[in-house]
């Protein structure tokens, strides 16, 4: 690293320092849902390869949960795998799906983490589905965030799931269908979404530049506040996460009258 980048990252630091230092934690968004998106321009701009980039990605993770913690985030949710990327080539594909297991076992082994999957698994390798309950077994007592590690994840299709577990469940029960008709309501539906009880985001941000959802949690979204971010995710610094924050709160302060 030269004198020029040695000083650029300093006063980085410094600035973030800056902008943590008058942040409101009661104004911290509680649940981050987050689109990792990047990974390939990331790797081509840098002259390597998908992979490289995945995996690149895949190790900023663990930082972005430890600035989570700092700042009291409660959930969050990581789109790691949505349905449409198992039309990807299979030489990305495959390694793909291997890192998004290595991402879920050292999310388990770390200790710090809850591990909750929010997709379809039966889409997914017999191998990675054991890999997601181990993790949401060993984890389910641990008293930290909350990650939903979205994986063969797709807004249209969890819709379409929890209309049918809200239907089986009637079923069972011995509800008639006209019983359940007059009974949905918004609450019914979002019961039987993959997060369940849990609160919906507050935030979401988007890396990348990219500004739209892509299906990203289409119920739960609905009143969420967005924030798009310019920045590759391998290269997401945590000054870019306090900035989200920053943005987040300001909004917060004055549409939450």
């Amino acid at each position: 690293m030269n004198v020029r980048d040695t000083l650029r990252s300093l006063l980085v630091r410094l600035y973030a320092r800056r902008v943590e230092g008058h942040l409101d934690h009661a104004q911290v968004p509680k649940h981050i849902g987050v689109i990792m998106d990047g990974n390939r321009r990331w790797a081509k701009a840098a002259g390597s390869t998908t992979v490289h980039g995945h995996r690149v990605g895949a190790e900023k993770i663990e930082e972005f949960l430890g600035w989570c913690t700092e700042t009291d985030v409660e959930v969050v949710t990581l789109w790691l795998l949505s349905t449409d990327n198992f039309d990807r080539p299979q030489d990305e594909l495959g390694p793909l799906l291997g890192i998004i297991e290595d991402v879920v076992r050292t999310l388990a082994a770390d200790g710090r983490w809850r591990v909750h999957h929010v997709g379809t698994r039966d889409l997914l390798p017999s191998g990675m589905q054991r890999t997601l309950k181990e993790a949401e077994e060993t984890t389910a007592h641990v008293d930290g965030i909350v990650v939903n590690v979205a994986i063969g994840y797709g807004g249209r299709q969890e819709i379409a799931d929890a209309v049918r577990s809200m239907l089986l469940d009637a079923r069972d029960k011995g509800v008639s269908m006209d019983d359940l008709a007059e009974s949905v309501d918004i609450d019914m539906i979002g019961r039987h979404l993959y997060t369940g009880a849990q609160p919906d985001p507050d935030l979401v941000i988007r890396t990348s530049g990219e500004q739209r959802l892509s299906g990203f949690m289409l119920w739960q979204t609905a009143h969420s506040e967005y924030y798009f971010c310019e920045v590759f995710w391998p290269a997401f610094r945590k000054v870019d996460f306090l900035r989200a924050l920053r943005d987040y709160a300001a909004r917060h302060r004055r549409y939450g009258g």
